[in-house]
């Protein structure tokens, strides 16, 4: 079922497995695409205003750029998805939410650029909502994409600063809490998943939506002095693992790699999401970690292979990572992961 929240539960929840199947989300894929979820709609161009965020707003067509340059992937296939529709969205978002994403102020603060809250909301829905919500319906997919193939990488997507009824930290929709959503309703196999968030920033918005969920499991790994340092989300988090400011490879790695054993070992999932944030690079401003390229290549491949040893589908999202240079370092790590068979792309 959806996460429990404290208005309009009844009108979002009465129904959720009947709604779930007639979204548009779960969509059949062409023969030779690998379970690598983009569209170009993923990138956001705000007259310049983007900018104004250390955000790269064309992060995702940038990975995709440089997988592209190897020269074994320039003809892979990947899988494009459906934008998430306001139905879709109710399945976790309370009506009342969505209604306060017309209004350019709130827009604004999600994106953390108060210039663009003079800008029309209907220039917002089209370049910065519109692709939050293909981003919403690549995650959605990338978890059908899982369970038929055993992994998935949605390139884009991880928003996990978004519960059902507010947004903030560059993330407009709950496109976690969704994809799980989707999972448990048309899965009857799968009854429980865990959600290992290794982006710099903890995870409220899913920890919110997941608060004394016994189904869902959550390993949050985070800098415990930046934003959002949400102390009643940090009560829904199964293990909680607190990083010191510029924290580097070596204690980074051997954390992830027991904490992540510890998890597996405490709770068997049937299916792992993977909050793969790249904001732990140092150098970033936001995330303040000290993490090396290759730290985070080695982080992907010790959660890749520890999750699918044990035979568990796993749904990759990039979530954050706020330098120009995070795209490479995610196609970099997506080549090791192949390089490494721990993922199989078609070519």
């Amino acid at each position: 079922m959806a996460s429990v929240r404290p208005e309009e539960t009844v009108e979002n929840d009465a129904l959720p497995r009947a709604m779930a199947a007639e979204s548009k989300l779960y969509v059949d894929t062409e023969e030779g695409c690998s379970p690598i979820v983009y569209r170009d709609e993923y990138n956001i161009h705000l007259l310049g205003m983007e900018k104004l965020h250390p955000f790269d707003a064309c992060k995702w067509g940038n990975v995709v750029k440089n997988l592209k340059k190897k020269q074994w992937l320039k003809n892979a296939k990947f899988v494009s998805p459906n934008e998430a529709s306001e139905a879709d969205l109710k399945l976790v978002h309370s009506s009342s939410y969505l209604r306060s994403l017309k209004w350019s102020i709130n827009v604004a603060k999600i994106m953390e650029v108060i210039p663009a809250a003079i800008v029309p909301n209907m220039v917002l829905q089209k370049r910065v909502l519109k692709p939050f919500r293909f981003q919403t319906g690549g995650s959605v997919l990338a978890g059908k994409l899982a369970v038929e193939h055993g992994w998935s990488i949605n390139i884009g997507g991880g928003f996990h600063h978004c519960w059902g009824n507010e947004g903030g930290g560059f993330c407009a929709y709950a496109d976690i809490t969704l994809t799980v959503h989707f999972i448990l309703n048309h899965y009857s196999h799968i009854e429980r998943v865990m959600i290992i968030d290794l982006d710099a920033h903890q995870g409220n918005g899913h920890e919110r939506d997941f608060m004394g969920r016994k189904d869902v499991y959550i390993l949050d790994v985070y800098n415990k002095f930046i934003y959002p340092n949400d102390a009643y989300a940090k009560k829904a988090i199964s293990r909680k693992v607190e990083l010191f400011a510029y924290t580097g490879d070596e204690e980074y790695l051997d954390r992830v790699s027991t904490h992540v054993e510890g998890a597996l070992n405490e709770f068997s999932p049937h299916v792992v999401i993977y909050n793969a944030g790249t904001d732990i690079m140092e150098g970033d401003c936001l995330g303040l970690l000290s993490i090396t390229k290759q730290g985070i290549i080695e982080r992907d491949e010790i959660v890749f292979q520890k999750v699918t040893q044990r035979r568990i589908p796993i749904i990759m999202l990039t979530s954050g990572g706020y330098q120009r240079s995070t795209a490479a370092v995610i196609a970099d790590s997506i080549d090791n992961l192949s390089k490494k068979s721990l993922i199989n792309i078609l070519v």
